[in-house]
């Protein structure tokens, strides 16, 4: 199965662009998806990543660390764009949901 990750908002807003430029996160050049809680579903996306999207990841976190650590930010061409910004883990995390929600109906059919 091959996935397409969405390009950007579903709608773009002045509000959205602004509450995603003070979320501070683009300034390191995370996307959102870099910022999510890791519960169960998440780590379990993560895992199904492909090889070349969990090492993008794991560079932009990594560069995020330094940066904090330095306390520097990236420069402003550099940042993530609001209109970039890539959803690659999407459609890993809604097929996870899919599947878990799919066990519990089964477990209850018991």
């Amino acid at each position: 199965m091959s996935y397409v990750a969405r390009k950007g908002p579903q709608v773009v807003s002045a509000l959205g662009r602004w509450a995603y430029n003070m979320s501070g996160f683009n300034q390191y050049g995370l996307h959102r998806d870099d910022c999510l809680y890791e519960d169960d579903d998440v780590k379990e996306a993560i895992r199904r990543l492909p090889e070349k999207l969990k090492d993008e990841r794991n560079y932009r976190i990594t560069r995020a660390l330094h940066l904090s650590l330095t306390k520097t930010i990236l420069p402003k061409e550099q940042w993530t764009k609001y209109e970039e910004d890539t959803k690659y883990l999407e459609p890993y995390l809604e097929e996870v949901k899919r599947e878990r929600d799919e066990m519990a109906k089964w477990e209850a059919n018991k």
